[in-house]
């Protein structure tokens, strides 16, 4: 039986963790229908709290790192979200229309500039992280084209914490 690849963040450079909740996601539990993208294909609520001294801004993602490319799959990338934002409501993947203040979708992989959900081949099930990155600046130099990698950079280098929610999803 061979093993999952990690998560990524266990690779990236420690920042505080805070705290990442869902009406919709258990973490740990099965992604419902409502966010799978044959099914609902809505983004999930989102609620956090407790980001470190400074969060100046945020960025939400979800990322399935079992996708049978060698670099996983970008299913959602919302950038530029204002630091006074503690919440997301179901839905708010649709359409920078959507998102709070400036905020944007920087495209995915399937490609699209919202959220898209779960969609795994047949086999054993996916894992998606759901990130909140809280972040040392209010805006990122993105633009909604910006490639999965270098938002990701990005992310990285402005992160002063993250908080992770994961659920797993199979085809049936």
């Amino acid at each position: 039986m061979s093993q999952r690849p990690p998560l990524p963040y266990e690779f990236l450079p420690p920042v505080p963790s805070f705290a990442l909740t869902s009406a919709d996601l258990t973490d740990g539990g099965t992604m419902p229908d409502a966010q799978v993208h044959a099914a609902g294909n809505t983004s999930p609520q989102l609620s956090w709290s407790g980001a470190p001294a400074g969060t100046l801004g945020y960025a939400v993602t979800c990322y399935d790192p079992d996708a049978p490319t060698g670099s996983g799959w970008w299913h959602w990338l919302a950038v530029n979200i204002p630091a006074g934002t503690t919440e997301l409501p179901a839905g708010a993947g649709a359409s920078d229309g959507t998102l709070p203040g400036g905020a944007f979708h920087v495209r995915n992989d399937f490609p699209g500039h919202r959220y898209d959900g779960a969609a795994p081949p047949p086999g054993p099930a996916h894992r998606y992280a759901f990130v909140v990155h809280a972040l040392d600046v209010a805006e990122l130099d993105l633009t909604p084209d910006t490639p999965a990698a270098v938002v990701g950079f990005h992310l990285t280098h402005h992160a002063l914490g993250r908080a992770l929610l994961t659920v797993e999803y199979a085809q049936p």
